[in-house]
């Protein structure tokens, strides 16, 4: 992993652990996985998938009862990255302030790194 000792790969507000905690517990998942995929008008998309277990090469991210683990092809772009949950009047979902990204679609679904 591209790590700073003694500091997490990601963070996560309590907001994003409060949800991840709900949806590990109503869904009986160990955690999510977080990744990278090619896609989108900016090149890259995030994903998120629940998993039972850890991968062995995952970089595992725990905070206040929710677990989040890191795909390896991802880690490098996720270094650094705040993971929230906002809530709107029209919707509602995970936000990823990523301090690596250079350029973000309007929809704000798809990502370009530098």
């Amino acid at each position: 992993m591209f790590a700073i000792p003694g500091k997490q790969a990601v963070t996560i507000t309590p907001k994003a652990a409060n949800q991840i905690t709900k949806l590990m517990t109503s869904a009986g998942h160990a955690g999510l996985r977080i990744g990278i995929k090619k896609g989108g008008c900016a090149g890259m998309e995030y994903t998120m998938e629940y998993v039972n277990e850890a991968d062995t090469n995952d970089e595992v991210v725990e905070q206040d009862g929710a677990r989040v683990m890191i795909a390896p092809m991802a880690q490098m772009f996720l270094f650094g990255t705040e993971i929230d949950y906002e809530t709107s009047l029209l919707e509602s979902g995970f936000k990823f302030r990523n301090p690596n990204v250079t350029e973000a679609c309007g929809c704000g679904e798809s990502i370009k790194f530098g």
